[in-house]
């Protein structure tokens, strides 16, 4: 009885990987860490840029760390701090709202057509998914926005026709269906729940992953958008960030081509580098951003290509 009470069981051994295993993970690691250095050093590049002297940038070229430091790039993008802090506010507007209307109607919409009971699931995926596939052209899309809906100069514009995307409509529609077993939503309906406590209580705690990766995708779309901003937008006050930084480009490029064709020095227009510049100040924020979400987007995306 001591023995057995003194007995202590052994530490578990430890498998022995194979040569063949161990050079597959060193290959594995080695390609993992060359692609992760691919993608960072661009930005890393794009940074240092954006702080470097821009005659520096055109008589030796880019460099990862800045040559010649300066904030003259910064100092042209932030000229006129109440417009770009204008511009910055008005972004955040669209993408907040945007984001929130969107991904509540494209929620919406995947639950309703994965559901067996709605007798024409399949004929409203088609629709949705030949959206897709065919449209009705840039000029009649213009038309029907600016002067049947009569939203030109107005901020509806700007986030109302990105509200719904026929590829996250089915991209949610696929998280419903993996992470809702139809067993589950019986059961409810046996319990007396209808559609909109089973959507409210089983549906959206277990899709947390679907939800970060769908309003990643929306938010994204709205706040690196300029193209509804050129389009639509009859007041400086309501453009986007991204089309403020493009107007500014091009007042840059119109100067510095004006002060060429006067012989003016050219090389004080610091062109190269606000390139570079405004780079940074718009996925600033996005960066900061991404880490909170980064977890659920990538269970998102595993769980939509394991179960889609």
């Amino acid at each position: 009885m001591a023995k057995d009470l003194d007995y202590e069981p052994s530490a578990p051994k430890t498998i022995k990987k194979s040569t063949g295993t161990k050079a597959f993970e060193a290959v594995a690691y080695f390609l993992l860490i060359l692609g992760s250095v691919i993608c960072v050093l661009p930005f890393i590049i794009i940074v240092s840029g954006s702080f470097t002297d821009n005659a520096t940038i055109l008589t030796k070229g880019y460099s990862l760390l800045p040559r010649d430091f300066t904030f003259s790039a910064y100092q042209t993008i932030f000229k006129s701090p109440k417009d770009i802090l204008q511009a910055y506010k008005m972004n955040f507007y669209y993408t907040i709202v945007g984001t929130g209307l969107g991904l509540m109607m494209i929620t919406l919409t995947g639950y309703v057509i994965s559901r067996k009971e709605f007798k024409y699931r399949n004929t409203v995926s088609f629709l949705i998914y030949f959206t897709s596939i065919f449209g009705g052209g840039m000029i009649p899309w213009y038309l029907m926005y600016a002067n049947v809906l009569g939203l030109k100069g107005s901020t509806l514009a700007i986030w109302f026709p990105a509200l719904m995307s026929p590829f996250l409509v089915i991209l949610m529609r696929t998280f419903i269906v993996g992470a809702v077993p139809d067993a589950i939503t019986e059961s409810a309906k046996i319990d007396g729940a209808g559609h909109f406590t089973i959507f409210c209580r089983i549906v959206l705690p277990v899709l947390k992953p679907g939800l970060a990766t769908v309003g990643l995708f929306l938010a994204l779309g709205y706040w690196n958008d300029w193209y509804r901003s050129s389009m639509f937008s009859t007041n400086s006050s309501t453009w986007q960030l991204q089309f403020y930084l493009y107007d500014l480009l091009n007042a840059t490029t119109a100067m510095k081509q004006m002060a060429s064709n006067v012989s003016m020095k050219t090389a004080d227009l610091p062109t190269e580098s606000v390139k570079l510049a405004m780079a940074v100040v718009a996925t600033g924020p996005v960066l900061l951003f991404y880490p909170f979400v980064q977890r659920f987007f990538v269970s998102g995306i595993t769980v939509g290509a394991v179960k889609g």
